[in-house]
Protein backbone atom coordinates (compact mmCIF):
# COMPACT_ATOMS: atom_id res chain seq x y z
CA UNK A 1 0.00 0.00 0.00
CA UNK A 2 1.06 3.74 0.01
CA UNK A 3 2.39 5.46 2.42
CA UNK A 4 0.24 8.73 3.84
CA UNK A 5 1.67 11.28 2.41
CA UNK A 6 1.04 15.26 3.03
CA UNK A 7 -0.32 15.90 -0.16
CA UNK A 8 -3.51 13.37 0.48
CA UNK A 9 -7.06 14.56 1.33
CA UNK A 10 -9.32 12.85 3.68
CA UNK A 11 -12.62 13.96 2.59
CA UNK A 12 -12.21 15.85 -0.57
CA UNK A 13 -9.59 17.41 -3.19
CA UNK A 14 -10.96 20.91 -3.64
CA UNK A 15 -9.14 22.84 -1.19
CA UNK A 16 -5.82 21.62 -1.94
CA UNK A 17 -6.25 22.42 -5.58
CA UNK A 18 -7.79 25.77 -4.55
CA UNK A 19 -4.99 26.37 -2.68
CA UNK A 20 -1.79 25.07 -4.19
CA UNK A 21 -2.70 24.17 -7.80
CA UNK A 22 -3.03 20.41 -7.38
CA UNK A 23 -4.12 17.43 -5.17
CA UNK A 24 -2.79 14.02 -4.63
CA UNK A 25 -5.49 11.60 -3.55
CA UNK A 26 -4.57 8.19 -2.19
CA UNK A 27 -7.24 5.30 -4.04
CA UNK A 28 -9.12 4.50 -1.17
CA UNK A 29 -10.72 7.59 -1.10
CA UNK A 30 -10.52 8.35 -4.57
CA UNK A 31 -12.44 4.77 -5.21
CA UNK A 32 -15.05 6.21 -2.07
CA UNK A 33 -15.56 9.71 -3.89
CA UNK A 34 -15.95 8.20 -6.93
CA UNK A 35 -18.59 5.55 -5.77
CA UNK A 36 -20.73 8.69 -4.22
CA UNK A 37 -20.11 10.16 -7.73
CA UNK A 38 -21.85 7.22 -9.64
CA UNK A 39 -21.09 3.13 -10.34
CA UNK A 40 -17.98 1.41 -10.98
CA UNK A 41 -19.79 -1.86 -11.78
CA UNK A 42 -17.80 -2.56 -14.79
CA UNK A 43 -14.11 -1.41 -13.05
CA UNK A 44 -12.61 -5.00 -13.80
CA UNK A 45 -13.30 -5.18 -17.69
CA UNK A 46 -12.40 -1.76 -17.28
CA UNK A 47 -9.16 -2.03 -16.06
CA UNK A 48 -8.49 -5.12 -18.58
CA UNK A 49 -8.67 -3.08 -21.61
CA UNK A 50 -5.23 -1.52 -20.83
CA UNK A 51 -4.34 -4.97 -22.59
CA UNK A 52 -5.75 -3.96 -25.94
CA UNK A 53 -4.71 -0.83 -26.35
CA UNK A 54 -2.44 0.34 -29.43
CA UNK A 55 1.42 1.45 -29.94
CA UNK A 56 1.98 5.62 -30.26
CA UNK A 57 3.57 5.43 -33.65
CA UNK A 58 4.02 9.39 -33.08
CA UNK A 59 6.62 9.45 -30.73
CA UNK A 60 10.05 11.99 -32.12
CA UNK A 61 11.99 9.96 -29.81
CA UNK A 62 11.75 6.94 -31.54
CA UNK A 63 10.17 5.33 -28.75
CA UNK A 64 8.23 2.35 -28.68
CA UNK A 65 7.41 2.47 -24.67
CA UNK A 66 3.91 3.54 -24.89
CA UNK A 67 0.42 2.15 -25.80
CA UNK A 68 -3.18 4.36 -25.70
CA UNK A 69 -5.93 4.86 -26.65
CA UNK A 70 -8.24 8.38 -26.69
CA UNK A 71 -11.68 10.11 -26.86
CA UNK A 72 -13.46 12.60 -27.19
CA UNK A 73 -16.41 14.07 -25.14
CA UNK A 74 -18.47 17.39 -24.68
CA UNK A 75 -20.52 18.96 -21.93
CA UNK A 76 -22.92 21.14 -22.22
CA UNK A 77 -25.25 23.59 -19.38
CA UNK A 78 -28.14 20.70 -17.92
CA UNK A 79 -26.84 18.19 -20.16
CA UNK A 80 -25.05 14.81 -19.36
CA UNK A 81 -21.39 14.41 -21.21
CA UNK A 82 -21.87 12.55 -24.27
CA UNK A 83 -19.04 11.58 -26.34
CA UNK A 84 -18.05 12.93 -29.66
CA UNK A 85 -17.27 11.87 -33.18
CA UNK A 86 -13.27 10.68 -32.92
CA UNK A 87 -10.98 12.79 -33.90
CA UNK A 88 -7.19 13.86 -33.48
CA UNK A 89 -5.35 14.86 -30.56
CA UNK A 90 -3.11 18.13 -30.83
CA UNK A 91 -1.40 20.07 -28.76
CA UNK A 92 0.68 23.45 -29.71
CA UNK A 93 4.97 23.14 -29.59
CA UNK A 94 4.56 25.55 -26.59
CA UNK A 95 3.14 22.54 -24.37
CA UNK A 96 4.60 19.57 -26.11
CA UNK A 97 7.97 20.18 -27.71
CA UNK A 98 8.56 16.74 -28.52
CA UNK A 99 5.30 15.66 -30.38
CA UNK A 100 3.23 18.65 -30.54
CA UNK A 101 2.27 20.87 -33.86
CA UNK A 102 0.59 18.23 -35.41
CA UNK A 103 -2.75 16.17 -35.02
CA UNK A 104 -2.21 12.80 -33.62
CA UNK A 105 -4.98 10.28 -34.46
CA UNK A 106 -4.93 7.46 -31.84
CA UNK A 107 -7.19 4.03 -31.94
CA UNK A 108 -10.53 5.50 -30.41
CA UNK A 109 -11.47 3.85 -26.49
CA UNK A 110 -13.65 0.72 -26.93
CA UNK A 111 -17.18 0.52 -26.00
CA UNK A 112 -16.28 0.66 -22.33
CA UNK A 113 -15.78 4.64 -23.25
CA UNK A 114 -19.80 4.64 -22.99
CA UNK A 115 -19.43 2.41 -19.69
CA UNK A 116 -20.30 2.77 -15.72
CA UNK A 117 -16.94 3.03 -14.78
CA UNK A 118 -15.94 5.97 -17.58
CA UNK A 119 -19.26 7.69 -16.88
CA UNK A 120 -18.63 8.05 -13.02
CA UNK A 121 -15.20 8.97 -13.67
CA UNK A 122 -15.94 11.89 -16.09
CA UNK A 123 -19.31 12.94 -14.30
CA UNK A 124 -17.01 13.37 -10.77
CA UNK A 125 -14.33 15.54 -12.66
CA UNK A 126 -17.19 17.88 -13.55
CA UNK A 127 -18.46 18.39 -10.73
CA UNK A 128 -15.30 19.16 -9.31
CA UNK A 129 -13.72 21.66 -11.87
CA UNK A 130 -17.16 23.00 -12.34
CA UNK A 131 -16.95 23.85 -8.31
CA UNK A 132 -13.55 25.21 -8.67
CA UNK A 133 -14.57 27.14 -12.31
CA UNK A 134 -18.49 27.88 -11.51
CA UNK A 135 -18.77 30.21 -14.72
CA UNK A 136 -17.92 27.50 -16.85
CA UNK A 137 -20.18 24.94 -17.98
CA UNK A 138 -19.17 23.88 -20.92
CA UNK A 139 -16.52 21.73 -21.60
CA UNK A 140 -13.99 19.65 -24.31
CA UNK A 141 -12.98 16.88 -22.52
CA UNK A 142 -10.74 14.59 -23.57
CA UNK A 143 -9.94 10.52 -21.98
CA UNK A 144 -6.46 8.95 -22.63
CA UNK A 145 -5.58 5.52 -21.98
CA UNK A 146 -1.84 5.46 -21.49
CA UNK A 147 -0.02 2.27 -20.83
CA UNK A 148 4.10 3.31 -20.46
CA UNK A 149 6.23 -0.33 -20.65
CA UNK A 150 9.68 -1.04 -18.88
CA UNK A 151 12.37 -2.89 -20.64
CA UNK A 152 15.82 -4.11 -19.02
CA UNK A 153 17.95 -2.19 -21.48
CA UNK A 154 14.88 0.96 -22.01
CA UNK A 155 12.94 3.22 -19.11
CA UNK A 156 9.75 3.90 -19.96
CA UNK A 157 9.12 7.39 -20.13
CA UNK A 158 5.63 8.34 -18.74
CA UNK A 159 6.39 12.62 -19.72
CA UNK A 160 8.70 11.82 -22.20
CA UNK A 161 8.37 15.85 -23.15
CA UNK A 162 9.71 16.62 -19.27
CA UNK A 163 8.19 18.53 -17.16
CA UNK A 164 5.20 20.34 -18.64
CA UNK A 165 1.81 21.84 -18.78
CA UNK A 166 -1.44 20.59 -21.14
CA UNK A 167 -2.46 23.54 -22.62
CA UNK A 168 -6.16 22.75 -21.14
CA UNK A 169 -7.98 24.00 -17.95
CA UNK A 170 -7.61 20.74 -15.14
CA UNK A 171 -6.37 17.30 -15.44
CA UNK A 172 -7.21 14.61 -13.80
CA UNK A 173 -4.29 11.45 -13.52
CA UNK A 174 -5.55 8.40 -12.80
CA UNK A 175 -3.98 4.83 -12.10
CA UNK A 176 -5.14 1.71 -13.37
CA UNK A 177 -2.53 -0.57 -12.19
CA UNK A 178 1.58 -0.67 -11.80
CA UNK A 179 2.88 -3.67 -12.30
CA UNK A 180 6.39 -4.56 -11.63
CA UNK A 181 7.95 -1.36 -12.15
CA UNK A 182 10.48 1.06 -10.43
CA UNK A 183 9.57 4.78 -10.10
CA UNK A 184 7.49 6.45 -11.76
CA UNK A 185 7.42 9.77 -9.33
CA UNK A 186 5.16 12.67 -10.28
CA UNK A 187 6.73 16.23 -9.25
CA UNK A 188 4.58 19.12 -9.31
CA UNK A 189 6.03 22.70 -10.04
CA UNK A 190 5.45 26.34 -10.02
CA UNK A 191 5.17 28.37 -12.81
CA UNK A 192 8.62 29.37 -11.81
CA UNK A 193 10.17 25.66 -12.39
CA UNK A 194 10.21 25.18 -8.37
CA UNK A 195 8.92 22.47 -6.78
CA UNK A 196 6.28 22.72 -4.54
CA UNK A 197 5.76 18.83 -4.10
CA UNK A 198 6.16 14.93 -5.11
CA UNK A 199 4.08 11.48 -4.79
CA UNK A 200 3.93 8.25 -6.81
CA UNK A 201 0.79 6.68 -8.02
CA UNK A 202 1.62 3.32 -6.75
CA UNK A 203 -2.12 1.28 -5.93
CA UNK A 204 -5.18 1.26 -8.18
CA UNK A 205 -6.97 4.33 -7.94
CA UNK A 206 -4.23 6.79 -6.53
CA UNK A 207 -4.83 10.50 -8.33
CA UNK A 208 -3.63 13.14 -9.18
CA UNK A 209 -5.86 16.34 -10.24
CA UNK A 210 -4.29 19.66 -11.40
CA UNK A 211 -5.19 23.01 -12.07
CA UNK A 212 -3.01 23.21 -15.47
CA UNK A 213 -2.68 27.11 -15.75
CA UNK A 214 -1.48 27.29 -12.22
CA UNK A 215 1.08 24.28 -12.14
CA UNK A 216 3.76 22.04 -14.27
CA UNK A 217 4.03 18.27 -14.05
CA UNK A 218 6.32 15.44 -15.05
CA UNK A 219 6.28 12.03 -13.58
CA UNK A 220 10.23 10.40 -13.87
CA UNK A 221 11.13 7.04 -15.72
CA UNK A 222 10.15 3.66 -14.73
CA UNK A 223 12.41 0.63 -14.43
CA UNK A 224 11.31 -2.54 -14.27
CA UNK A 225 11.67 -4.64 -10.68
CA UNK A 226 12.04 -7.76 -12.51
CA UNK A 227 13.98 -7.59 -15.89
CA UNK A 228 12.53 -11.01 -16.96
CA UNK A 229 8.87 -10.07 -16.81
CA UNK A 230 6.67 -7.57 -17.94
CA UNK A 231 6.69 -4.15 -16.88
CA UNK A 232 3.77 -1.70 -16.88
CA UNK A 233 2.62 1.56 -15.87
CA UNK A 234 -0.89 1.96 -16.92
CA UNK A 235 -3.15 5.26 -16.16
CA UNK A 236 -6.44 7.09 -17.42
CA UNK A 237 -5.38 11.33 -18.15
CA UNK A 238 -8.40 12.85 -18.40
CA UNK A 239 -8.60 16.45 -19.73
CA UNK A 240 -11.10 19.54 -19.19
CA UNK A 241 -10.69 22.52 -20.85
CA UNK A 242 -13.69 25.70 -21.24
CA UNK A 243 -15.80 25.75 -24.18
CA UNK A 244 -17.31 28.23 -26.05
Amino acid sequence: MSQPSPHATAATPLDPIERRGYAFVQGETMRRLLSDAGSLADWAAFADSWNDLRLDTYMADGGRYRRRRHAIYGARPDAPIARQAHGPHYQGLDYNPLNGGIERWFEPIGPLGDGASMTTILTFCRDTFEHLAPATRSWHIETHQFRIEAHPEKAGLPTPEGLHRDGVDYVLVLLIARHNIAQGTTSIHALDKRLLGSFTLTDPFDAALVNDARVYHGVTPVEPLDPAGAAYRDVLVVTFRAAS
